[in-house]
């Protein structure tokens, strides 16, 4: 399963409601992006406990790095919403659609 910001910050913070989609996948995979909008999003935010949270937590991961194939089919989506209108935040195209291809 990959993980998106919001899932990862639902797990951090202990909710209940994000435990039933975690318990029965394989695998649980962070895209590097996610990492960084994380620790972008801590650095306001009782960062200590959120950092001794990955520090637990992020062993038991997998972390999706950016490939030569993700940043080309991340440029294919950003190209293909942007020509029909439809744009969305980058880092929102990098974690929805190019790190499924490399896992």
């Amino acid at each position: 399963m990959i993980l998106d910001t919001n899932a990862l910050s639902a797990w951090a913070e202990g909710l209940t409601s994000i435990e039933p989609h975690l318990a029965p996948a394989d695998r649980l995979i962070i895209p590097s992006i996610v990492i960084g909008e994380y620790y972008f999003g801590i650095l306001s935010r009782k960062r200590k406990r959120y950092e001794d949270w990955l520090r637990q937590y992020l062993p038991l991961t997998q972390i999706a790095p950016v490939t030569h194939s993700t940043a080309s089919i991340y440029a294919d989506i950003r190209v293909d919403l942007k020509q029909a209108g439809k744009p969305i935040p980058s880092n929102d195209t990098w974690i929805a659609r190019g790190f499924v291809h490399d896992i």
